[in-house]
C-alpha cells in the first residue's frame, strides 16, 4: 500500500498530535502515525504550567478537556519531617499553580478536533521501521507496518515526535548527546484520602526528593528520587524502613500506603536522563522537542 501526504509526523504523543492539528487547520495535509492500537494511554507528568493552559485556551480546546475532566492545584507545600515549613498559593488573578490534565482527555480532544478536518488522518498500529531517501540523499518517506502489512508514506517532510529513543532521530542519524542528572526516579499511584487538597507536596528524605503530585480522578502519584543507578541494589534491601520514610514525612498518607504499596514491585522506575542534538534538521526530516546544545 502506498500514500502521499504533505507532512508525515511519527509518534501522537501531545507535541505530535497538536503539531498535526495547527497543521491541517491550514489545510496541509498530515498524516499522523501511533504504533499503538489507541492515543488514551497512562503518562507520568502530566502537569499543564500557565503557558500550556493559555495555548490551549487560544485553540479553543481547553474547555473541552476541562469537559473531560481536569484538576487545579490550590497550593504547593514543602515538608519536613512531618511537619509543614512552607505554602506558596496562587496570586489574586490566578486559580491554579498548575493543572492536572490526565493526558488521554488531552490527546483524545486534539485527535477528536483534528479529525473533523479533511487535511488529517490517523493511522493507529502503525509503526515506523524505516526512512526512505531519493537519489539525492532526501528523505521523502516513511516505511511503516499497519497492522501488520507493510505501508509507504511518500512525504517531502518527516517529523520525528516520537519521544527521546527516536527511531526518526536513529533512522535519520542524527547523532545526540545523552545527559544523566545524578538521579532516577521512583513513581507510584495511590488512592488520595479524604479531605485531600489538590496541592503538590515536597519533602526531603535523607537528601532526596520526594513529591507528591495530587491527580485528577482522586488519585496521588507519588516520585521519589534515588541516586542514578542505585535501584537494583535498593531493592536487594528491606522494603519496610524505605517506606516508612514515606509514612514519616506524610502520616496521613499511612493506610493507603501500606494498602497499595507492599513491596518494590509497586513502584515503576524511570531512568532520567535528557538528551540533545546539534540540529533539529537534516535533508527533509525534522526531530521535534529536543533542545539543541549550546
Amino acid at each position: 500500500m502506498m500514500v502521499k501526504t504533505d507532512v508525515c509526523i511519527v509518534g501522537s504523543g501531545p507535541g505530535g498530535a497538536l503539531l498535526a492539528y495547527l497543521l491541517a487547520k491550514q489545510n496541509i495535509s498530515v498524516i499522523l502515525l501511533e504504533r499503538n492500537l489507541g492515543v488514551a494511554r497512562e503518562f507520568r507528568g502530566e502537569f499543564l504550567n500557565e503557558e500550556g493552559e493559555s495555548i490551549l485556551k487560544k485553540l479553543g480546546l481547553f474547555p473541552k478537556v476541562e469537559d473531560l475532566g481536569l484538576l487545579r492545584m490550590e497550593q504547593i507545600e514543602y515538608w519536613q519531617d512531618g511537619q509543614l515549613v512552607k505554602e506558596i498559593f496562587p496570586d489574586a488573578h490566578k486559580d491554579n499553580l498548575g493543572i492536572h490534565v490526565p493526558q488521554n482527555h488531552l490527546l483524545k480532544v486534539i485527535v477528536d478536533e483534528a479529525q473533523k478536518l479533511n487535511s488529517f488522518q490517523l493511522m493507529l498500529n502503525t509503526r515506523m521501521t524505516d526512512l526512505i531517501q531519493d537519489e539525492a540523499g532526501q528523505f521523502c518517506g516513511v516505511k511503516a507496518l499497519k497492522d501488520g502489512s507493510e505501508l509507504i508514506i511518500q512525504s517531502p517532510l518527516i517529523i520525528g515526535a516520537d519521544g527521546r529513543f527516536s527511531t526518526v532521530r536513529k533512522k535519520a542519524e542524527i547523532p545526540v548527546v545523552v545527559k544523566n542528572h545524578g538521579y532516577d526516579l521512583l513513581w507510584a499511584k495511590i488512592p488520595a484520602p479524604y479531605g485531600w487538597k489538590p496541592s503538590i507536596k515536597n519533602a526531603l528524605v535523607n537528601g532526596s526528593q520526594l513529591t507528591l503530585f495530587t491527580q485528577a480522578g482522586g488519585l496521588i502519584q507519588i516520585g521519589w528520587n534515588i541516586d542514578h543507578g542505585s535501584y537494583s541494589q535498593l531493592r536487594k534491601q528491606p522494603f519496610e524502613p524505605f517506606i516508612e520514610k514515606l509514612i514519616m514525612n506524610f502520616p496521613e498518607l499511612a493506610g493507603m500506603v501500606r494498602e497499595h504499596i507492599q513491596s518494590w514491585q509497586d513502584f515503576i522506575l524511570l531512568d532520567v536522563h535528557s538528551c540533545q542534538c546539534e540540529t533539529w534538521t537534516k535533508d527533509g526530516v525534522v526531530y521535534w522537542g529536543m533542545p539543541p546544545i549550546q
